[in-house]
């Protein structure tokens, strides 16, 4: 969050996440505006947006809206993570199963296919048996993830 402070409890934002994606991708340089009604190119992480946009990464709301500050389930997060992952070319066909977990009618059909292939390549294992689906992530839960994603993809 500064040059020398993580906040690792800290909720991660959806503003936030794709700008991980983003560097995570190298900051590929991008052109274009974004389309999203509650951003502009003053937006902080709008580079990151347009590029997660453009490369079907995220979709926004049905308002319009990307809300980079507002925080980012697990649902959101997993499912963005799933389509970074597809867009580089990864295979999208999903056999995981929620059914071991007690909330798994709780994921947005959207998040359904993500949902299982994260539990399926061991990058989330739930929490007490539950998937909290609607629940934001911290900064340090969020770091896991990515480090057992690098790690599975080989990185």
């Amino acid at each position: 969050t500064t040059t020398s402070t993580f906040e690792p409890n800290r909720t991660l934002n959806r503003g936030m996440w794709v700008t991980m994606l983003y560097r995570m991708a190298g900051s590929p340089a991008i052109s274009g505006t974004e389309d999203f009604t509650d951003v502009d190119a003053s937006t902080w992480c709008y580079d990151a947006l347009l590029w997660a946009s453009r490369n079907g990464i995220v979709n926004g709301f049905t308002d319009g809206t990307f809300k980079p500050d507002q925080a980012v389930t697990r649902e959101q997060l997993v499912a963005m993570l799933f389509r970074y992952w597809t867009s580089t070319g990864g295979d999208g066909s999903v056999t995981g199963d929620l059914s071991g977990f007690s909330d798994a009618e709780e994921v947005s059909g959207y998040a359904r296919d993500a949902m299982a292939w994260a539990v399926e390549t061991g990058l989330i294992g739930g929490s007490n048996g539950r998937l909290l689906p609607a629940s934001g992530a911290t900064r340090a839960q969020t770091a896991l993830i990515l480090q057992r994603f690098a790690a599975w993809m080989g990185m």
